[in-house]
């Protein structure tokens, strides 16, 4: 071969070369197929309206903040299992200090919160040296059982109209808040792992965590920070669970968690670590609230649509574990 000539690939390397540049197209793809099958075969049922297309992104608004804060949690090589009791707390202690003190020292409370369960979670993992999951799993129950002893297993309602107006049904500018929390967690979120030197450094993190601390990247602080973030989400998801639905019970967030997890590895996060995208969490988050909705009106039962949701998670699942092997 002539010095300097460019070396043709191979079939099988040509091929592989596809694969790594295609994958991060696959969830946006993925959800212009599901859209495009339901939009055709429930258009009668009235699929493609633009009442139910909302109706899809305002259920799913607290599932895809958590899904592009959890993004961060993954890319550092964490997992965090508590974010569905944060939510129940948030919405809980907010609801109690609110009917008693009003909105703004509700909300800060329900933050306050929220963000000590992640500063718990983070500096418990890297003082103890004890895995993220286990930290996490012990503070699921002892989170959630504060929620349910502070109420006693009942709801609290949430008839504030400025909250609601900020956190529920309200809009600015005819555009629903909801859709507005989506877009504004999902720029920060964004620059914030692109676009940033923190983003950077979770990701080397997550990538491989011997050579950050080669490189002097404080990997503890970091690591804390990523659990923090991921709790942050759950607090604001808990705010806008409790705005949208104009009240707050224990059971909030219970089954959020593994939708969570399918929705950012969906979009292209890796399961462990080093790889995450804020924008495919979000589009995979909706592609599975678009899901449900479609399974909903071809008249499938809830198991039928847990088995239809548990089968998507072990293929996203699958599809990590295999480009982990690779």
């Amino acid at each position: 071969m002539v010095a300097g000539a460019e070396r043709k690939l191979g079939p099988s390397e040509m091929w592989d070369l596809v694969q790594r540049r295609g994958r991060p197209l696959v969830p946006y793809l993925g959800f212009l197929l599901i859209f495009a099958v339901f939009g055709i075969t429930e258009h009668s049922k009235g699929f493609t309206s633009g009442t139910n297309l909302r109706s899809i992104v305002e259920q799913n608004a607290s599932i895809g903040v958590m899904a592009m804060t959890y993004v961060f949690v993954l890319s550092a090589g964490e997992i965090d299992l508590s974010i569905g009791a944060t939510v129940a707390l948030v919405a809980l202690v907010s609801a109690v200090v609110l009917e008693h003190h009003g909105v703004l020292l509700g909300v800060l409370a329900g933050l306050g919160a929220g963000l000590s369960v992640g500063l718990i979670n983070g500096l418990l993992t890297v003082l103890l040296r004890v895995p993220s999951f286990l930290i996490t799993l012990g503070m699921t129950s002892v989170v959630g059982g504060i929620g349910e002893a502070m109420t006693n297993l009942t709801s609290i309602g949430v008839p504030n109209q400025h909250f609601d107006n900020v956190f529920g049904s309200g809009t600015v500018a005819g555009i629903p808040s909801l859709f507005i929390w989506l877009i504004v967690v999902l720029v920060i979120a964004h620059v914030a792992l692109k676009g940033s030197r923190f983003g950077r450094h979770i990701l080397a993190v997550g990538g491989n965590r011997d050579a950050a601390l080669s490189m002097g990247l404080r990997v503890k602080a970091l690591r804390v920070s990523a659990l923090v973030i991921s709790s942050l989400g759950a607090t604001l998801a808990g705010l806008l669970y409790a705005g949208r639905l104009q009240g707050a019970v224990y059971t909030l967030g219970s089954t959020d968690l593994l939708t969570v997890i399918a929705a950012a590895i969906i979009g292209g996060t890796s399961l462990f670590g080093g790889r995450g995208s804020v924008p495919g969490a979000l589009v995979g988050a909706l592609l599975l609230g678009m899901l449900q909705e479609g399974l909903v009106l071809f008249g499938l039962t809830v198991p039928d649509q847990m088995i239809a949701e548990g089968l998507v998670v072990i293929v996203a699942v699958s599809i990590s574990l295999r480009e982990r092997a690779e």
